[in-house]
């Protein structure tokens, strides 16, 4: 993109930039929105099938309708923030992610629980990745990764912390009190900061370019992406990967609780969230001078092999040091995709394009774990499905090196 001689020029390292104060915004809204909406699932399922007996499958197949749910919805955030703005979308994200922790503590019967959950959908839509790195890109470009990197270290920070103060505050005053209590909890903390914090990005940056220019409806857009080769090797790359990395963590505990028993099993998995912190602030020193499609495979094969020293070594120390392994790559894995979308496509179509490959990853992970499962069951153990995951790492470190025709209009690829 061409700097607009017309236009002042904005310096995103210091930290003056208002943009910054986005970043702090998007952390917090990072922490909740995973909190309650990914992590938050496994206290869900833990405390409902408590309260009313019902069947784990009955709990997940909601949770699997939340997932698919919210990747339909997710694919039109992007629309959203082009054209209602930053400020007022996240406020419905919030307030309907708020709403959500409600209906879920009021939950009594089964089809309460879908209605909680296909709001919860709406929640996730309004706080999470696509709406994250979509606001982040309005006040961002040459320090986009940095900034987004560092906004998502909000979605650890959800599962590290808010997750165990949510199972604390249940068990002093229940589930209801607690969801109702983290929701009122959400709403003060946030809904200020944002109105305060969050006004109309600058005049050069993404949202005003892309109303200004308007090449092309968002219809058009994402039926040009589905079929750009580019495009596809992105989405389909990041898609495998995904399904491997979230079908592996959610089975962790379960595969390592026989091996090393439960408490080294929590250390490995507070171990690899922990690395994926880290690996998130390391890698966002500099990425955005990297060559992202490598560092992505690189990612990859990294997990591969993290994956095949878990299967096939069984002492405590190693499987531990792969596991923290496996996460130095888990947190970049959810911030590369829009980092590669930025610099090889057209600035009017990111916000469609990040939400379109957002909303695809979302439907393909949410398979993860019952894929993983079932294959266990069938197998008897889980060697098939873990080596299933090594093959699909593999595959997509080669598919990512895949790239498209430069298309008229688009960014310039280092």
């Amino acid at each position: 993109m061409l700097d607009d001689p017309q236009q002042p020029k904005i310096d995103e390292s210091s930290l003056r930039y208002e943009g910054w104060r986005i970043v702090a915004v998007c952390f917090l809204l990072a922490t909740f929105g995973w909190g309650l909406g990914f992590y938050g699932q496994s206290v869900y399922v833990a405390e409902l099938q408590r309260a009313h007996g019902w069947s784990a499958s009955l709990i997940s197949s909601g949770t699997t309708f939340f997932y698919l749910f919210g990747a339909l919805l997710v694919v039109f955030v992007g629309e959203a923030v082009r054209k209602y703005g930053p400020r007022l979308c996240l406020v419905v994200g919030t307030l309907a992610m708020a709403a959500a922790a409600v209906a879920i503590g009021t939950v009594r019967e089964p089809w309460q629980l879908y209605l909680a959950d296909a709001v919860l959908a709406f929640g996730w839509a309004g706080t999470s990745l696509a709406m994250i790195t979509n606001t982040i890109s309005l006040w961002f470009d040459q320090k986009r990764g940095m900034a987004i990197s560092l906004a998502l270290n909000g979605a650890s920070f959800g599962g590290i912390v808010g997750v165990p103060l949510l199972v604390m505050l249940i068990g002093h005053v229940g589930f209801a009190s607690a969801m109702y209590a983290t929701a009122v909890t959400m709403l003060v903390l946030l809904l200020p900061v944002i109105l305060l914090a969050v006004g109309r990005p600058p005049e050069h940056h993404g949202w005003h370019a892309a109303a200004k220019a308007k090449p092309q409806s968002s219809t058009e857009i994402r039926a040009w992406a589905l079929r750009d080769v580019g495009f596809l090797a992105v989405t389909i790359a990041f898609a495998l990967v995904l399904f491997a990395q979230v079908g592996f963590i959610v089975h962790l505990i379960s595969f390592l609780d026989p091996v090393i028993g439960r408490e080294r099993a929590a250390v490995a998995v507070a171990v690899l969230t922990a690395m994926a912190v880290v690996g998130r602030v390391l890698f966002s020193l500099a990425i955005d001078r990297l060559n992202q499609r490598l560092a992505s495979a690189l990612s990859f094969l990294s997990q591969a092999a993290a994956l095949l020293v878990v299967i096939n070594l069984q002492n405590d120390y190693v499987l531990i040091a792969a596991c923290a392994l496996f996460g130095f790559s888990v947190g970049n894995l959810i911030t590369l995709p829009s980092l590669i979308v930025q610099r090889e496509f057209a600035s009017a179509a990111f916000g469609v394009l990040i939400s379109l490959n957002t909303a695809i990853n979302q439907v393909t992970y949410a398979f993860g774990p019952g894929v993983v499962g079932a294959l266990r069951d069938w197998s008897g153990g889980y060697t098939l499905p873990f080596y299933l995951c090594v093959v699909l790492e593999v595959a997509a470190a080669a598919l990512i090196m895949v790239r498209g025709k430069p298309r008229a209009g688009s960014r310039r690829v280092d």
